[in-house]
C-alpha cells in the first residue's frame, strides 16, 4: 500500500485512500483487485474498459449479427425440465417476429418457473447463438420485468478482471472511485487542447469510463487520447526535469581546432556518409556549448558509430582535454581499443585501456599518466568509476551499448569531471516512440546509413533436417579459406530441452571438420579462455567458432562471413539482428544461416521472414515492438520506462513527441512549475506518482 506521500496535494487525497474505503470492496475484493495492480482509487480510474457490449432493444433476434449478443422483449411459453441431472433445461419464448429457446444448465426449477412464468412478459439480454439451425440462448445476462428495462445499459463497459472477479463488483468499485474525483487545474497547454477538442481532466475520466459506442473505445476518442497524453506528458516532464537538471549543472565549452579530425579523416579508406558527417557535426556543436552535453547516438549494426565516437573524443584532446570510452565488457573495450588505435595513431594521440584485470604496478603506472594528462584517452570497463581514478581533465565520457544505463546513471556519469559531455552509444535500433519514452531527457543523433562497401547478407531459412548438408557446404567454405560463427540455443544438455547444446554441436563440428578447425566460446567459461579462443578465431587459426549468444555484441572479425544460427526460432528479433550483424564486415559476400526446427510457431515464422526480407535494424525494431510490445523490447525493469495503463507507445508516437516538446516548452518558460499551469503540472506528477520527478523539483 502507498504510504502518503509527504507534500502530496490534499485534492488528491480521496484518490489515494484505502481501497477497501470503497462501496463493495471487502479484504477478499481488495485482495483480488491487487492482482491486476490496483491498490487505491486512483488505479481504479486508469483501469479503463478494454470493450464494450452493445446492449441496445431490438424487436426480434432475426436479423441480428449471431452469434452475438441481443436484447430483446419477449413472451414466456412452456418450460421443459431435463429428465436426468445433466441435462439441459429449456424455456420457449417467443419476441416480436420469431421463437427461440432459453438454455440452462444445472438449472433449479422452481427458480426458473418464479424468473420466468409461462405467459409473462420478460427482457432478456444474452448471447443468441445457431445450434442445429436453431437459435438459443445459453444462460442470460438479465432477465427483468419489463418496467425494470433500464436497469440494463445500451452499451455494458467491459473491465479487465482476475480469478473470482466478476464485471459487477469492479463496475460498483469503478463507480465508487469516480465519485472522488477532485477539480483539478488544467495542465494541458490551452492551444493544444483547444486544437485536440480535449475535455477537461474529470470529464474525460467519466467519459472514458462510460463508452456509448465500440467506436468510444478507441484510442483516438477525445477522452481516451487526453488521458493517454497525461500519461505521457507526465513521464516526459519527469525526463525534461532530468534534463534540465543535467544543462544546469555548468557545463564548459569545448571547442576543437579540427586539426586532429582532419589527419583521421585523410587516413580513412573511404568517406564518411551524411548521417556520420551530420553526426560528428552535432557533437560537436554541443561540446563548444557552455551546457553539458547529453547525447545518444543511434545507429544500426555497421553504421560506423565508432569514426563518429572518436572524433568527438578528438575535440576533446584538440581542445587540451581528455576523453574516456566506456564499454559494458572486457571484450568489447578491448575490441574499441582495437578499432580506435589505427586511426588514433593517424591522429598522434596517447591511446590506453583500463580495466578490472590491470593490477599492481601497471595498474598504478596508468593512472599515474592519466592523472599527468599523458593518456588523452582512454578506453575501459566500469572500472573506470572506481574512485581511484583521476583525470587531469576530462571533457567527454562516451558510454557504449547503455540501454541499461538508466537517467540516474547518466547523471552519476558526469560527475568524474567539472562538467563532462556524455555522450551514449547503443547499435539497438529503438523506434522512434521507444527512444523518446527512454531517452527523452537526451538530445538523438541518428546513423542511418551503411558506409560505403558494406555488402548486403544473403539471409535464408534452413530446416533442422537438413543439418548435414549445412555441415557439408561448411567443410567447402572453409576449404575456401572462409570462417564461420555457430551460434547455439544452450550451453549445457538440460533434459527439459531439446536444444542441442554449444558443448556437443562443438564435439561434432570438429569430428566433421578437423581437430583444430573449431574454437568454443560461452558464457560459463573463465574470461581468459574466452578471450584465448577469440582471439584464436580473430586471428584466423580456427575457421568455426562454436558460440552461445556471448558473441552478440560489437565483437568484429572481418574474414567471418558465414554465421549459423542453430534453432533460430528461439531467439528474439534483436538479438538475431544483432548476431547477424558479426558478418558482412570484410570484402567477401556474407550468409546468415537462420535454422529452425518444424513446426514453427506463428510469431517464429513472422520473427524469421522479417529477418529474411530486410536487413534494416529500425524496421526489424519496429516489428519487434508490434509483436512484444514495449516492455519486453527494453526490459521494462532495467529502462526506468514506466508502465503506461493507457498510452500506447506503439500506437500513439505522435503523441509521445508533442508530450515531449510541450514538457521542454514549460520548462523553459517556467523551470521551478510555478506558474498556475507549472503548479497543475506539479499535481499531475503526485498524481500520476512519478516520484522521481516530484524529487527533482523539490531538490531543484
Amino acid at each position: 500500500m502507498s504510504s502518503p506521500q509527504k507534500g502530496r496535494p490534499e485534492a488528491l487525497f480521496p484518490l489515494f485512500a484505502e481501497i477497501e474505503t470503497l462501496p463493495g470492496v471487502g479484504p477478499k475484493t481488495a485482495r483480488m483487485l491487487a492482482t491486476l495492480h490496483i491498490e487505491k482509487p486512483a488505479d481504479l480510474v486508469f483501469t479503463l474498459p478494454q470493450s464494450g457490449i452493445d446492449r441496445r432493444k431490438r424487436a426480434s433476434i432475426l436479423g441480428a449479427d449471431l452469434p452475438g449478443v441481443v436484447t430483446v422483449e419477449v413472451t414466456v411459453g412452456q418450460h421443459r425440465a431435463p429428465a436426468g441431472r445433466t441435462g439441459a433445461y429449456r424455456v420457449t419464448v417467443e419476441d416480436a417476429q420469431t421463437t427461440f429457446q432459453i438454455v440452462f444448465f444445472r438449472a433449479h426449477d422452481d427458480y426458473l418457473r418464479r424468473a420466468l412464468p409461462t405467459g409473462a412478459r420478460r427482457i432478456v439480454s444474452g448471447k443468441v447463438e445457431l445450434f442445429d439451425g436453431a437459435a438459443q440462448m445459453v444462460h442470460p445476462d438479465y432477465m427483468l420485468p419489463t418496467d425494470e428495462a433500464q436497469e440494463i445499459p445500451d452499451f455494458e463497459p467491459i473491465y479487465p478482471l482476475t480469478a473470482g472477479l466478476t464485471q459487477g463488483a469492479m463496475r460498483k468499485a469503478v463507480v465508487g472511485a469516480l465519485t472522488r474525483l477532485p477539480d483539478l487545474g488544467e495542465w494541458i497547454d490551452p492551444g493544444q487542447r483547444q486544437q485536440e477538442n480535449w475535455p477537461d481532466w474529470a470529464d474525460a475520466v467519466h467519459a472514458a469510463h462510460t463508452p456509448q459506442l465500440m467506436a468510444d473505445l478507441g484510442a483516438t476518442h477525445p477522452a481516451r487520447a487526453r488521458l493517454a497524453y497525461d500519461e505521457l506528458m507526465a513521464h516526459q516532464i519527469t525526463l525534461a526535469l532530468a534534463r534540465s537538471q543535467m544543462k544546469r549543472s555548468k557545463g564548459r565549452a569545448t571547442m576543437g581546432t579540427g586539426r586532429l579530425q582532419a589527419r583521421v579523416m585523410a587516413a580513412l579508406a573511404y568517406r564518411a556518409t551524411g548521417a556520420q558527417t551530420r553526426a560528428i557535426t552535432e557533437i560537436a556543436a554541443d561540446m563548444g556549448r557552455q551546457i553539458r552535453m547529453n547525447r545518444l547516438l543511434q545507429g544500426d549494426v555497421g553504421s560506423g558509430k565508432t569514426l563518429v565516437a572518436l572524433n568527438a573524443l578528438l575535440v576533446a584532446v584538440e581542445a587540451g582535454g581528455q576523453g574516456v570510452m566506456m564499454a559494458p565488457t572486457e571484450i568489447l573495450a578491448r575490441q574499441h581499443l582495437e578499432g580506435l588505435r589505427p586511426l588514433a595513431e593517424a591522429a598522434g594521440v596517447v591511446l590506453e585501456i583500463l580495466t578490472g584485470r590491470d593490477k599492481g604496478a601497471e595498474r598504478r603506472a596508468k593512472l599515474a599518466a592519466l592523472a599527468a594528462g599523458d593518456i588523452q584517452i582512454l578506453v575501459g570497463t566500469h572500472a573506470v568509476f572506481q574512485k581511484d581514478v583521476e583525470f587531469a581533465d576530462l571533457r567527454l565520457a562516451i558510454v557504449d551499448e547503455q540501454h541499461r544505463f538508466g537517467v540516474r546513471q547518466r547523471l552519476e556519469l558526469g560527475r568524474k569531471g567539472a562538467a563532462v559531455d556524455v555522450l551514449v552509444m547503443t547499435a539497438t535500433p529503438i523506434p522512434r516512440s521507444l527512444s523518446l519514452a527512454q531517452y527523452g531527457d537526451m538530445d538523438i543523433s541518428v546513423l542511418d546509413e551503411k558506409p560505403p562497401g558494406r555488402k548486403p547478407i544473403a539471409t535464408a531459412l534452413v530446416n533442422m533436417g537438413r543439418l548435414d548438408e549445412v555441415v557439408e557446404k561448411l567443410r567447402h567454405a572453409i576449404g575456401e579459406g572462409r570462417q564461420a560463427y555457430w551460434v547455439c540455443p544452450l550451453v549445457d544438455e538440460s533434459e527439459v530441452s531439446d536444444l542441442s547444446s554449444a558443448e556437443e554441436r562443438f564435439r561434432r563440428l570438429r569430428a566433421a571438420l578437423g581437430e583444430g578447425r573449431v574454437g568454443l566460446v560461452h558464457g560459463q567459461m573463465p574470461p581468459e579462455d574466452k578471450d584465448a579462443a577469440m582471439s584464436a578465431f580473430q586471428r584466423g587459426e580456427t575457421s568455426v567458432l562454436v558460440a552461445t549468444t556471448v558473441i552478440e555484441v560489437g565483437v568484429d572479425v572481418p574474414n567471418a562471413s558465414i554465421m549459423v544460427i542453430e534453432r533460430a526460432e528461439s531467439f528474439g528479433l534483436a538479438q538475431l539482428h544483432q548476431l547477424r550483424g558479426r558478418v558482412g564486415r570484410g570484402t567477401a559476400a556474407s550468409t546468415c544461416l537462420l535454422m529452425y526446427q518444424s513446426p514453427l510457431s506463428e510469431g517464429g515464422e513472422r520473427r524469421l521472414t522479417t529477418m529474411r526480407d530486410t536487413e534494416d535494424g529500425f524496421r526489424i525494431a519496429e516489428v519487434d515492438l508490434a509483436m512484444r510490445g514495449a516492455g519486453d523490447v527494453i526490459g521494462t525493469a532495467q529502462s526506468g520506462l514506466p508502465r503506461f495503463r493507457i498510452a500506447d507507445l506503439e500506437g500513439q508516437t505522435g503523441l509521445m513527441a508533442v508530450a515531449q516538446s510541450d514538457a521542454r516548452k514549460l520548462l523553459t518558460d517556467d523551470p521551478d512549475l510555478t506558474s498556475p499551469r507549472g503548479q497543475a503540472a506539479r499535481v499531475l506528477l503526485w498524481l500520476m506518482e512519478r516520484d522521481q520527478a516530484i524529487r527533482l523539483i523539490s531538490v531543484g
